[in-house]
């Protein structure tokens, strides 16, 4: 069986895409395939200018590619709001990508008040979700993809001090940004089983991609990044796991991509492994509930 590549994705020709953070690194790259394969692909991020140079270098590849972009700003649960609702004006959604992040920066918040990964990388997409899940259900054969991290193994949800009010450690809060999209996923198919609603929740990581969350990261890193890059996935090999995931005609509920080489950190795409206590039903139940008290966005509940 040769190894998963951009090739492998079908074709996606009638289809509709939301991509958040598809300007740059792994969400342009998985945009920029998708485009390619006809898909027509919204380009959920804030800055209008980021957008359309996007836009122009997918279409400098794909003259016919359809890229639209919808503003979206993760840290303001108005800004998802609003963005949900014009994605909301198309007439089908075959697949949410809840892609974009950040990670390890100094402590920052919201605008609504939350850390801002554990705002970004969960909380923004538990809400953008729950808003656009109608138009998921109306479209036949639906998918969510989750992108988390092998960061989630040792990720805990801080449930006495989820804002980070009392410490803040970038790590640990990262990881803890990344177990909650597992969480996420788990729970988002159970309650959508539950409820009888035809979308599938999948997940994902990229590995070690060489993308621009490292712009937070220490300055010593700048300096050993040289010598580390040939290891890494370039954004593009890290989109891999994204495009198995939101593609693959066989994907089921609960699934989880990766690469396939040295201890899932690099190289084409497949099943990953799965830490076990983010298959803890009753913290994942409890994050559902917080996470829709927080963002003020509650949907199949029960």
């Amino acid at each position: 069986m040769s190894a998963y590549a951009e090739s492998s994705v079908p074709d996606q020709a009638g289809k509709t895409v939301l991509v958040t953070g598809a300007n740059t690194g792994i969400g342009y790259e998985a945009a920029r395939v998708l485009a390619g394969r006809g898909a027509r692909v919204l380009l959920g991020c804030r800055s209008e200018a980021k957008a359309a140079d996007a836009g122009d270098r997918i279409r400098a590849q794909h003259p016919d590619a359809e890229v639209v972009w919808v503003p979206l700003d993760l840290t303001s649960l108005k800004s998802v709001a609003e963005a949900a609702e014009i994605a909301k004006r198309e007439p089908r959604l075959d697949v949410l990508v809840n892609n974009a992040g950040v990670m390890i920066p100094p402590l920052t918040r919201t605008e609504d008040g939350f850390e801002l990964q554990f705002g970004v990388n969960h909380l923004g997409h538990f809400a953008l979700t729950g808003q656009l899940l109608e138009r998921l259900a109306s479209t036949p054969g639906a998918r969510i993809v989750n992108v988390s991290s092998k960061a989630h193994v040792p990720g805990r949800i801080d449930f006495d001090d989820p804002h980070a009010e009392r410490s803040y450690s970038p790590i640990r809060r990262y990881q803890m940004s990344k177990a909650a999209n597992l969480y996420f996923t788990f729970e988002l198919s159970r309650r959508l089983a539950a409820a009888g609603i035809d979308v599938t929740a999948v997940a994902c990581h990229p590995g070690v991609a060489d993308t621009e969350l490292s712009r937070t990261f220490p300055a010593w890193f700048g300096l050993i990044a040289p010598i580390l890059r040939p290891l890494f996935n370039t954004p593009a090999e890290g989109a891999l796991p994204t495009l198995l995931a939101a593609t693959a005609p066989d994907a089921e509920p609960n699934a989880y991509y990766g690469p396939q080489k040295r201890g899932e950190t690099a190289r084409s795409a497949g099943p990953a492994k799965i830490a076990r206590h983010v298959r803890d039903e009753q913290v994942a139940k409890k994050l559902w509930e917080l996470s829709a008290e927080l963002t003020g966005v509650s949907y199949l509940e029960g």
